[in-house]
């Protein structure tokens, strides 16, 4: 765990940092970048690019999720029926 908080951490300041000196505003993440997700990629990311824009950058938590929310997608692989999420109806 502390390995996989490290790669993605340090990918993610990486990531901030060189959006930062190209664009000069953090506001426009997600529309100069695209992270995608899926079952075998650490999504731990999405919790540690929170803590950069909230911690690190000063932003407002609503703010940093809606950048957060538009940064990430997410796609399951699987298809093995005990691995999918399933809900029980009301």
């Amino acid at each position: 765990m502390r390995q996989e908080y490290f790669f993605a951490s340090a990918s993610l300041q990486d990531l901030v940092g060189r959006h930062l000196r190209q664009h000069g505003d953090i506001d426009t993440l997600a529309e100069q970048t695209a992270i995608q997700l899926n079952d075998t990629h650490p999504a731990i990311g999405v919790a540690e690019l929170m803590r950069l824009l909230v911690d690190v950058h000063g932003i407002a938590w609503d703010r940093a999720w809606e950048i957060t929310v538009a940064t990430f997608s997410y796609t399951n692989h699987t298809l093995l029926p005990e691995a999918l999420e399933t809900w029980r109806r009301p």
